[in-house]
């Protein structure tokens, strides 16, 4: 197993000697080695890929934290300190003391409590906050394209660049759409053939597009992955209604393919959704899918999301239609399996509020007065529907499989990030 996380002992040197400090430490240390711990003297250095742990092994390790982290702090300022205490040995104590000191100068941090070296639960917890931390981190090294201008309906969802990067890390990188657009023949009939010919046989059903409109649809494809090549991009959004009123096909097809292969694709320039995405994908390890919400029922705490494209990964099937504002190009048609899903949305204007809301995805739609793809979520626990007609944070919604409300929550918490404005069942 690849090394997750680093763990550093602390303990006072003149209290134990090295044998008694292997029999307080050693089940611990053992444990969070199976998870992916390496654990480190106090005196080395720590290695700015990994986050790191304090395991407290004793009463009287106070100073010595203070000590070492006057060492290490300029290399995880932004950080928090996160210690694990045991039981045994004034372990507990000693780090209540050091945490309570920590705060008071304004230092973030955590206690992780393990009632024993088998403690499942609080195992967990120290687990999903070095993924956390990770992510925290792969946000800030990350670049979102933006092609053209957010589309000019998305009057509450245009944060400057700047808002991003400050508040959840990301540097967002404007790209021209003539950028784009001079790359739409550039790729070889092959490379065409191959994708469209996937695209076609994977369907259940082609239904209005034509051979013409599924190479047109491949060709966006193929230069919008060039955009991501030669800009090293991790996601972007795209002014996708250009290329219905100028190209006269879509970017359906392209963003659902990206998604797919591993590159967060928003529709219509939707800088705050796509960061949504990237946020998700990053920190639960599933593909998100975006969406308009299009009908809700308040009184059945149900609503109906739809859009235009869906990674195909997604679906158990799909049919290729016609982009259903403009009945041009393709448009993909899946079907979304039922089970536990997990809905949010980022918003304010300083992109410092999240909605967030589980529920169950109850089964996929045909309606023909929707965008393509239809999936009616029945919501459980989090934020309601009515939050969405009375305090909206903007349109889009972003949907991923499972129910993560508690880590999505714990995150924004723990990083100070975003205020969560949902509330839990009383």
């Amino acid at each position: 197993m690849p090394h997750r996380f680093q763990i550093i002992v602390m303990h006072p040197g003149t209290l134990v000697d090295s044998g008694e400090l292997e029999a307080i430490t050693r089940d611990y240390l053992d444990a969070l080695e199976s998870l992916g711990g390496r654990c480190e003297e106090t005196g080395s250095a720590v290695d700015d890929r990994l986050p790191f742990f304090l395991l407290v092994a004793t009463g009287g390790s106070e100073g010595v934290i203070l000590e070492w982290w006057a060492k290490h702090r300029m290399s995880r300022a932004d950080d928090p300190l996160w210690l694990i205490a045991h039981p045994g040995n004034n372990s507990l104590p000693a780090s209540l003391e050091v945490l309570a000191r920590l705060q008071q100068d304004g230092i973030p941090g955590r206690i992780f409590y393990l009632q024993g070296s088998d403690d499942a639960a609080g195992l967990q917890e120290i687990s999903n906050a070095a993924a956390d931390l990770q992510a925290r981190w792969s946000l800030r090294r990350a670049r979102i394209g933006i092609v053209g201008p957010p589309s000019d309906w998305l009057v509450a969802s245009m944060p400057e660049a700047s808002t991003v990067k400050n508040v959840w890390g990301p540097t967002v990188v404007p790209v021209e759409m003539d950028d784009v657009v001079s790359r739409l023949e550039s790729a070889t009939d092959g490379e065409l053939r191959g994708y469209a010919d996937g695209l076609v046989e994977g369907a259940t059903e082609v239904r209005e597009p034509t051979t013409a409109d599924v190479r047109g649809v491949v060709e966006v494809y193929v230069a919008l992955s060039q955009i991501v090549d030669d800009l090293q991009l991790d996601a972007l959004t795209v002014r996708c209604f250009d290329f219905v009123r100028d190209q006269r096909t879509t970017g359906c097809f392209a963003l659902a393919q990206l998604s797919d292969d591993g590159v967060t694709a928003g529709c219509e320039g939707d800088l705050v959704s796509t960061v949504g995405m990237l946020w998700a994908r990053l920190l639960l390890g599933g593909t998100p899918w975006m969406a308009n919400p299009a009908q809700l029922d308040p009184q059945e705490n149900t609503l109906w999301l739809a859009h235009c494209t869906v990674p195909r990964s997604l679906v158990s099937d799909y049919g290729l239609r016609s982009h259903f504002e403009s009945g041009l190009g393709v448009g993909i048609q899946g079907r979304l399996p039922t089970g536990p899903v997990t809905l949010l949305r980022i918003g304010g204007e300083a992109m410092d509020r999240v909605w967030l809301a589980e529920g169950e995805n109850e089964g996929s739609g045909a309606a023909e007065n929707l965008c393509r793809t239809q999936a009616k979520v029945r919501l459980t626990r989090g934020g309601s529907v009515t939050d969405l007609l009375r305090a909206p944070l903007g349109n889009h919604l972003v949907m991923i499989a499972g129910h993560h409300l508690e880590r999505l929550q714990s995150w924004c918490t723990g990083f100070s990030v975003a205020r969560v404005i949902s509330d839990y069942p009383q």
